[in-house]
């Protein structure tokens, strides 16, 4: 591990579909850097980018955490749904007052739904293939 992950305090895990994130949170100004990038540059959308912010935002911690991201695996919103799971633990371990706000918002529950797998003898997971009578 780097040494500038020693220096941040409070750590979070967070998934959401395929993707996996590790997000550490120390006091600072509000820069979050995800995979060595900036998360404006990071992330395509606005969707995806509120949804990194928006447990920082209801918890009134915008300006005062610096976040450093890692996340693996999925696409934007599997990864943009993982940090915004991990920087919501982080924040539960800084403060536990925090545990009602977070959980009104529901950001300390964990969205389990994965995709499911194509199954033998079916076009996929659920849809069959057409009946053929003659």
């Amino acid at each position: 591990m780097n040494k500038t992950v020693v220096s941040y305090t409070l750590h979070g895990v967070g998934r959401r579909k395929a993707a996996v994130a590790r997000v550490w949170l120390k006091p600072g100004k509000g820069s979050i850097e995800v995979n060595g990038k900036n998360f404006t540059e990071y992330f395509g959308t606005d969707v995806a980018r509120s949804a990194v912010v928006f447990p920082l935002h209801i918890c009134g911690a915008e300006k005062s955490f610096d976040a450093l991201v890692y996340v693996a695996g999925g696409g934007e919103t599997g990864q943009s749904g993982a940090i915004k799971l991990g920087i919501a633990r982080a924040l539960l371990k800084s403060n536990e007052a925090l545990r009602g706000v977070l959980r009104q918002n529901d950001l300390l529950t964990v969205d389990s739904r994965v995709k499911e797998r194509k199954k033998p003898g079916q076009k996929g997971a659920r849809r069959k293939f057409q009946f053929v009578k003659r």
